[in-house]
């Protein structure tokens, strides 16, 4: 449907009273989806490192660039597709991977895949998924999927991911290299929650064959430290039994193996030792193109060059990791450079209307990564409300590049901006 089409429809349901919950605002749709998850979820999903300055720059960072449209240009039919990795997509938008959707629905990553199946989007698979990739990408067809890596303590059990990527359709390695370590995330501190220790956000650990002989081995050992018993850890622990994937809920709690996961995972899940010199180890374990999301810096994008990457995501991990960050849009420009087109450059953090596309595109970007406002949609309205969000997104960059003059992505340059 296009961008015409889909803003007539909205009209038309509205004549009829019947008003969307996805409001098309990205301030409303935000407040909607906070009031309607509980305060956990929307600590970890809106939240950012300390005072939240970067989530602030992130949005705000886009403001500095001004459009200047053009008229008199026949712009009739407009053309959003990009080519990204050898393929063919409608539109320069892509699903960011965010752990732990079931927090903010219970279909999580499935409902996530189903609507990006329907709308053409890709998804990149979150590493701290609630869902399968393998059953996330049952459900996508041949669209196209990619893979968020975490690079654990474990090189077995990265590899084991990095093979099931490639199994179940994957068309990437999205390596993310900012969270060796969580940052300061004031929101989750002060509720003393971190949704891992509950048993959430682990799907693609339990369902691992080489996670599930670390725990084998992680079992053996003698009990680490544990928490006080309280009545709430009590009510925590039957919680992450009943999370455990397999089993009877007698048996995961007499084997341990719920909360032995849990342990581990935490003992294994970043890894603040890796440097450059580890990717060779990552490109022999597949022949998949690796992109490196987190690139703020121009010598790191050039590094991403040298050392044989595929692509680079321009990206703060969406004022999550550190306070007071450069944001993406003030970086995209240097990095953009450093690659001298030798290889894409692709958006993530802070996009939240067909504006910001067009100011990423016209800077250099390939793509842009949509990230939070998708979790909002899929809160309010599970797949539906993911389609809604999405199809928001595309309508208002259609329209909004339309009226700037230009029918085609690749006619955006550095010449339709302006920087105030």
């Amino acid at each position: 449907m296009g961008a015409l089409d889909w803003q007539r429809k909205i009209y038309l349901d509205g004549f009829a009273g019947q008003v969307s919950k996805i409001s098309p605002n990205a301030f409303q749709l935000e407040q909607a989806a906070s009031r309607q998850m509980t305060a956990e979820a929307a600590a970890y999903i809106l939240g950012g490192a300390g005072s939240e300055q970067t989530i602030l720059a992130n949005q705000k960072g886009f403001g500095h660039w001004k459009i200047v449209p053009r008229m008199l240009r026949n712009v009739e039919n407009p053309d959003l597709s990009i080519e990204l990795l050898g393929q063919k997509l409608p539109s320069p938008i892509l699903l960011a991977p965010i752990g732990v959707l079931e927090m903010a629905h219970p279909e999580a990553d499935l409902a996530v895949a189903r609507a990006a199946m329907a709308t053409g989007v890709p998804f990149i698979f979150s590493n701290q998924a609630s869902v399968s990739m393998e059953a996330c990408s049952e459900a996508m067809g041949n669209s196209m999927r990619l893979f968020q890596l975490y690079w654990s303590r474990s090189r077995d059990l990265v590899t084991s991911f990095v093979k099931r990527a490639e199994a179940c359709g994957c068309s990437a390695i999205v390596l993310t290299l900012d969270t060796t370590m969580l940052g300061w995330r004031t929101q989750d501190l002060a509720l003393g929650h971190l949704p891992f220790l509950h048993g959430k956000g682990l799907a693609q650990y339990t369902s691992d064959p080489v996670f599930q002989q670390l725990l084998d081995e992680f079992l053996q050992r003698p009990p680490a430290a544990r928490p006080s018993i309280t009545t709430t850890t009590l009510r925590n622990l039957l919680g992450s039994v009943r999370r455990y994937p397999t089993g009877s809920f007698l048996h995961k709690l007499r084997s341990g193996r719920a909360m032995g996961a849990v342990s581990l995972f935490s003992g294994i899940y970043s890894n603040p030792t890796i440097t450059w010199d580890d990717l060779a180890f990552l490109r022999g374990q597949t022949r998949l193109p690796i992109l490196l999301k987190g690139i703020l810096h121009p010598d790191d994008a050039r590094k991403a060059v040298d050392y044989g990457m595929d692509g680079v995501i321009v990206s703060n991990h969406g004022g999550r990791q550190v306070d007071g960050s450069i944001s993406t849009i003030e970086a995209l420009p240097s990095v953009v450079a450093a690659v001298n087109g030798q290889l894409p450059v692709l958006l993530d953090s802070g996009i939240r209307g067909g504006a910001d596309v067009i100011k990423a595109l016209a800077l250099g970007a390939k793509a842009v990564c949509l990230g939070r406002p998708y979790v909002y949609g899929l809160a309010l309205e599970g797949q539906r409300g993911v389609e809604t969000v999405i199809r928001n997104l595309l309508a208002d960059l259609e329209l909004t590049l339309g009226l700037s003059g230009y029918k085609t992505l690749a006619e955006l340059t550095t010449d339709s901006l302006r920087l105030s």
